[in-house]
């Protein structure tokens, strides 16, 4: 199986960036990623402010797949996630939801072991291991790998897990996949703005779509649901973004009015919060494969 080095990473997701890697459609390959502190923060001591990191999550790639081209959708299968033995979650003034009420900085390093988080010597949890920054080449431009978009990005949206297939819209020939930014744990919204920050290694397969999918930004698919992932200046701009894309899919799907498929939208389907402390928030639709069987 190939294996990707996270020494070759971005920190701009761009159509300019030169393809460190190449994989074929249907090759399995593996990922190692460095933290979203591309691994400079390593002890209690080492204060988020007084490190000197130019950039954050960078994005191990860009990744080109071969038989990809613009228009096509591409479908990144997570066959697995293996993390590194420690993470670190940083806190400073200003940083996440509460940011004012954070009074002084400091850094907790937090071993993961046997699937479970470390947090104190009292208390543990399960690890969830998602990717928080994984997406392609923007149709213009040049996109921070912290921020979203309808290319991907930092969507930090815990369904990119294992056994979950990820959906992104191709603007450029080859795609340009990149991804990083692990987390061993992370909750809805990313509310201090950290996860449990963590390096690793993901192992993938990409296969095509040919023709675009008609929602045009991230979709994640489970065993029971799509999430449409979508990203804007706040919440209520994501949240209508995403709603009008749904309902639509639901509409073409069904043969349903517009009324018709607001109703199903408000009455089977969900919104929910990905993450609210990155340039963009990113929420997501969630429609159950009862209502949607195929997003194609």
């Amino acid at each position: 199986m190939k294996q990707l080095q996270k020494e070759h990473f971005i920190t701009h997701f761009s159509a300019e960036n030169i393809p460190a890697y190449t994989v074929r459609l249907n090759e399995t390959f593996a990922v190692e990623t460095y933290d979203c502190y591309c691994g400079k923060i390593t002890s209690p001591s080492q204060l988020r402010t007084e490190v000197d990191i130019p950039f954050i999550n960078p994005a191990t790639g860009p990744i080109y797949i071969e038989g990809v081209k613009k228009g096509d959708t591409l479908c990144v299968e997570i066959k697995d996630i293996s993390l590194n033995e420690v993470g670190v979650m940083v806190l400073y003034p200003g940083m996440g939801a509460l940011g004012r009420d954070v009074k002084e900085s400091d850094t907790r390093i937090i071993p993961v072991k046997d699937g479970k988080i470390l947090f104190n010597s009292r208390l543990q949890f399960p690890a969830r291991p998602m990717i928080g920054v994984i997406g392609v080449a923007p149709a213009e431009g040049s996109v921070l790998c912290e921020t979203p978009g309808d290319h991907g990005g930092n969507m930090d949206t815990k369904w990119i897990t294992v056994g979950s297939k990820l959906y992104l819209p191709v603007f450029h020939e080859g795609a340009l996949l990149a991804l990083g930014d692990l987390h061993a744990a992370m909750g809805d919204g990313e509310l201090d703005g950290s996860g449990v920050e963590i390096g690793g290694k993901v192992t993938l397969e990409c296969t095509k779509w040919d023709g675009a999918v008609p929602v045009g930004i991230p979709v994640v698919e489970t065993t029971d649901n799509w999430f449409f992932v979508s990203s804007a200046e706040n919440i209520e701009l994501a949240a209508k973004k995403g709603m009008r894309i749904a309902v639509r899919r639901l509409a073409d799907a069904h043969g349903l009015i517009f009324n018709d498929a607001y109703r199903l939208l408000s009455a089977a389907c969900g919104l929910e919060i990905s993450q609210i402390v990155n340039p963009l928030a990113t929420v997501r639709i969630a429609v159950p494969k009862e209502i949607l069987p195929d997003l194609f």
